[in-house]
């Protein structure tokens, strides 16, 4: 049995959770504890691919979840039967009734540059109904935020200019994690998807070629069976595949690219004039089939200046192996031949565009850019939408409190220590626009103001501590969910896309470096910081010495 993949308007059913939050939402009923009011947060406590910054992603369908959260009769008669029969009936009944129309949500506004302890979604209301949305807003931002933060990193690595796409649904965890990968990898940074369905779901633009089996599916000239394609200018139907021939020996006596007539591929050079015919306007080849330099790149260039003499443009060409800076350096030497030909008519066809793929990755990428390459584009899969680095956020979701009565989750392990109590939280920014840090306060603190100096402190280090004084201070929190509906207008994928980049360019250049980043300080105030040290004291056990 499948799940029905995700639309526009579609968002998951509240039965794709954990069994244990349905039981503890029983623990809490069967004692009248389910309508106490209680806060959780939801945050993560290590940024991904050892890197110092995370883009939030999934916030959008977070809010889809909530706000069609309903059990249906065949949820609740699925629940009977697991639950242990002595389950009392109006359990049931309860579920039945349940939706999200008490809870109060903040977050921080999707696309947002996070930070390690920093609450990405706030959820207000009674502890029931928060205790089983747990798991699915972590499952709706963990990998979103993951593969997100995997595409920014990639688009930082890759500068720009560079166009970048997601090839990645055949590699994705199945059809759900591959239309989230082609989703939240345009909101990092990336430019088009090759995922169909996700182009007509999301708006991505589609982008693709041909694979090798296209190529390889011509053995000679034999196989193009239809020959013709128009003049776009005169519309004088010609033979593409006569004038392709005429051009390669054309090419063959006129540049001194080593090449023999014999070398090259008739069956490659078929393939080239099928597409074309089926492409004129958008040709672009892939020329590694055989050998990049002394068949591919010739049978493009001659099918490319037919074109051109046709009336067309062609697009450029990808190559999918071989040692890429190596080739697209000796490609744009031939392109540029070319165009020195006839410098007045061919002189775009030194800027023709290369596409490279061939398991592409981060490291890459920077080897590519420190040898100086000559590639105009990335076709990336596997590293990217399964985050081979990392294959985990690792979000949290943590009760803060109950009650109005603060609480915190204790370990041995400081990092796994939570900060208790309703928070507000700020990103306080110097006079040149870039963070300086972010800050987190009690509920009831007054807001940090700017010119004004501000004693930041590390949650747990006693000796870490320093004054602020920023020019600016960006309140991180908006309220998206309350009195049962969304009341924050949701913005376009685009929008979101656009807002990572100026949420990046806000950081420090040294905070966004791949190798070796500097750490970007999450502090809190003195007045959270006591409230922590006396909550941890109230609540960790005193040992006995014997």
């Amino acid at each position: 049995m499948s799940f029905p993949l995700p639309s526009e308007t579609m968002s998951p059913p509240p039965l794709l959770t954990d069994f244990y939050q349905l039981t503890m939402a029983y623990g809490y009923w069967k004692v009248g504890k389910h309508e106490d009011p209680a806060c959780f947060e939801l945050f993560f406590r290590k940024n991904p691919f050892h890197g110092e910054f995370t883009v939030f992603a999934g916030l959008e369908d977070c809010l889809q979840f909530v706000q069609n959260f309903r059990f249906s009769e065949k949820d609740i008669e699925f629940l009977r039967a697991e639950f242990p029969p002595s389950t009392e009936d109006k359990f049931f009944d309860y579920l039945s009734k349940l939706n999200c129309n008490e809870l109060v949500i903040h977050a921080v506004p999707e696309g947002s540059v996070v930070f390690p302890k920093v609450p990405l979604i706030c959820v207000e209301g009674p502890l029931a109904v928060c205790q089983l949305l747990e798991t699915t807003l972590l499952n709706l931002v963990n990998y979103a935020s993951l593969v997100a933060t995997n595409a920014a990193r990639f688009r930082h690595a890759a500068g720009k200019n560079i166009q970048l796409l997601e090839f990645g649904l055949r590699r994705a965890q199945g059809p759900n994690g591959g239309l989230t990968a082609s989703k939240y990898c345009y909101i990092g940074g990336f430019d088009g998807t090759s995922n169909v369905l996700a182009g007509k779901l999301f708006g991505i633009p589609v982008r693709g070629t041909q694979a090798h089996s296209f190529i390889c599916s011509f053995s000679n000239a034999d196989d193009l069976k239809f020959r013709d394609i128009p003049n776009k200018n005169t519309g004088e139907i010609v033979n593409i595949f006569e004038l392709g021939q005429k051009k390669l020996r054309e090419l063959v006596q006129v540049l001194n690219w080593g090449v023999s007539l014999e070398e090259i591929s008739e069956g490659e050079l078929a393939a080239f004039c099928a597409y074309a015919i089926a492409f004129p306007d958008t040709f672009l080849a892939l020329i590694d089939t055989y050998d990049v330099l002394r068949s591919g790149v010739i049978n493009f260039c001659a099918i490319a200046l037919v074109l051109h003499d046709l009336g067309y443009r062609s697009l450029g060409i990808r190559i999918d192996s071989g040692d890429l800076s190596y080739l697209s350096k000796e490609l744009r030497a031939r392109f540029k031949q070319i165009s020195d030909l006839k410098p007045g008519e061919l002189g775009w066809f030194e800027s023709l565009t290369i596409v490279a793929s061939n398991d592409i990755n981060e490291e890459t990428i920077m080897s590519l850019n420190e040898q100086q390459h000559e590639i105009n584009a990335f076709g990336v899969g596997t590293h990217l939408v399964t985050c081979q680095k990392q294959p985990a956020l690792g979000c949290v979701y943590k009760l803060v409190s109950v009650m109005g009565e603060p609480k915190i989750k204790l370990s041995q392990e400081v990092v796994k220590i939570t900060i208790p109590g309703r928070k507000n939280c700020y990103r306080l920014f110097s006079k040149d626009g870039r963070s300086l840090l972010d800050l987190l306060t009690l509920e009831d603190e007054p807001a940090p103001q700017p010119d004004q100096p501000i004693l930041c402190r590390h949650p747990f280090e006693e000796s870490r501590r320093a004054f602020a004084r920023p020019v600016r201070v960006e309140k991180l929190h908006r309220v998206f969910w309350e009195n049962g509906k969304i009341i924050e207008d949701l913005p376009s994928l685009y929008e979101i896309k656009q807002r990572v980049q100026k949420s990046l360019g806000e950081l420090r250049k040294d905070h966004r470096r791949s190798l070796n980043p500097t750490p970007y300080k999450v502090s809190v105030t003195e007045k959270l910081y006591n409230f922590l040290h006396k909550i941890w004291l109230q609540n960790a056990p005193i040992g006995q010495l014997d």
